[in-house]
C-alpha cells in the first residue's frame, strides 16, 4: 500500500479500493458507507454522542435550547425536501424512487405536524417559525444541500442525505434502547416521562420504518459509490465528511444559544 493510500489521523485507507482490500483481507465484506463513516471520524462519534442528544434523551435539555434547535431545523426542511425530490429524479429505477417519495410524504406530513404542535407547546412565535435568523451552521447546511443536489449526480446527493439521516437514526436508537422497558407492550419508546416534543422527536428517528429507510438509503450509496471514479469518490467523501462536521457544529450552536456547553 502506498503512502497516498493512508492519510491524516483517521488511520483509515484514503481510497475506497485500498479500504476494500483491507476489509477483504480481514474477512469482512467492505461497504462504501462504512468507509465514509470511518473516514469521517472523530466527528461522527462527536455527532452521535453529542451532549445535546444525550440531554435530550435524558430530558435534562433546556427548553430554550430545544426551541432554538427546532426553529433552525425547520428552517432548512424545505431545502431538505428539495434535495430528496432531486434524488427522486436522479434515482436509476422506479423501485429506487418509491422509498424516496414515501419518505418525502413523512417529512411533509408527520414531521410537519410535529413541528407545529411543538412550536405551539414551546410558545415559539409565528415570526420566529417562518423567518428566523439562521445560525452559521444552518446557513452552511442549506448551502451544502443545494450544491450537492445541483452540482453532482445521485452519488453526490446521497453523500449528504445518508449521513444526515444515519446520524439521527444512530443517536435516537441509542436513546430508545437506553429507555427500553422489556416488560412494556408495543414498540420501544423514548419514554412517557419526557415532554412529548422530546419523546416524539426521538421516536420519529428510531422507528422500525425509519431504521429500514436509513438501511435502504445506505444501500443505494453502497451500490453506486464503488463504481464512481477515484476522483468522484473523493468528492463524495468530502461531501459526506462536511455533512457530519456540520451536524456537530449545528448541535454545538443550539447548545451555546442557551448558554450550554
Amino acid at each position: 500500500m502506498t503512502g497516498t493510500d493512508r492519510t491524516d489521523d483517521t488511520g483509515v485507507a484514503a481510497s475506497y479500493a485500498a479500504y476494500a482490500t483491507d476489509a477483504e483481507a480481514a474477512g469482512r465484506e467492505p461497504r462504501f458507507t462504512d468507509w465514509l463513516r470511518e473516514r469521517s471520524q472523530p466527528a461522527w462519534t462527536d455527532a452521535v454522542e453529542h451532549p445535546f442528544t444525550r440531554e435530550l434523551g435524558a430530558g435534562t435539555l433546556e427548553e430554550d435550547a430545544f426551541a432554538e434547535y427546532l426553529v433552525q431545523d425547520y428552517a432548512f426542511v424545505n431545502d431538505l425536501v428539495g434535495v430528496f425530490g432531486h434524488a427522486v429524479g436522479q434515482a436509476p429505477e422506479m423501485a429506487a424512487k418509491r422509498p424516496l417519495v414515501e419518505f418525502l410524504d413523512t417529512i411533509t406530513d408527520d414531521e410537519d405536524d410535529y413541528f407545529e404542535r411543538s412550536f405551539d407547546a414551546l410558545d415559539v412565535p409565528e415570526s420566529r417559525r417562518t423567518d428566523p435568523e439562521l445560525a452559521d451552521p444552518t446557513a452552511a447546511f442549506v448551502d451544502l444541500l443545494g450544491r450537492a443536489g445541483l452540482e453532482g449526480g445521485y452519488a453526490e446527493t446521497l453523500a449528504v442525505l445518508v449521513p444526515a439521516e444515519w446520524i439521527y437514526e444512530e443517536w435516537a436508537t441509542a436513546v430508545v434502547e437506553a429507555h427500553a422497558d422489556p416488560d412494556a407492550d408495543g414498540p420501544p419508546s423514548a419514554g412517557a416521562d419526557l415532554p412529548f416534543y422530546y419523546a416524539e422527536w426521538v421516536d420519529l428517528h428510531a422507528t422500525e420504518d425509519f431504521t429500514e429507510f436509513v438501511s435502504w438509503l445506505r444501500g443505494q450509496l453502497d451500490a453506486v459509490g464503488p463504481d464512481c471514479s477515484p476522483r468522484r469518490q473523493r468528492r463524495v467523501e468530502t461531501l459526506f465528511r462536511r455533512t457530519v462536521a456540520l451536524e456537530v457544529a449545528f448541535f454545538d450552536a443550539v447548545s451555546e444559544s442557551s448558554g450550554g456547553e
